[in-house]
């Protein structure tokens, strides 16, 4: 029973979020043999100010001088 939880910064259209469901829902089936009735994706948008990486968020690197 595969529990795939993805955190993503908020931004794509639900058309990209649909792809990218269908996408890791098909990986699970074809690389471990999941039952797809078996299989849940949890996709959680996370919005620019919570998410950071060098002790930056992607908003303060979005709203940096030439960027």
């Amino acid at each position: 029973m595969p529990l795939i939880d993805i955190s993503i910064a908020r931004g794509r259209t639900p058309e990209q979020l649909r792809a990218l469901i269908h996408a890791v829902h098909r990986a699970a089936e074809e690389t471990v043999d999941a039952a797809p009735e078996n299989i849940t994706v949890i996709v959680r948008e996370i919005e620019h100010e919570h998410w950071s990486r060098t002790d930056q968020t992607i908003a303060e690197r979005l709203a940096a001088p030439g960027r």
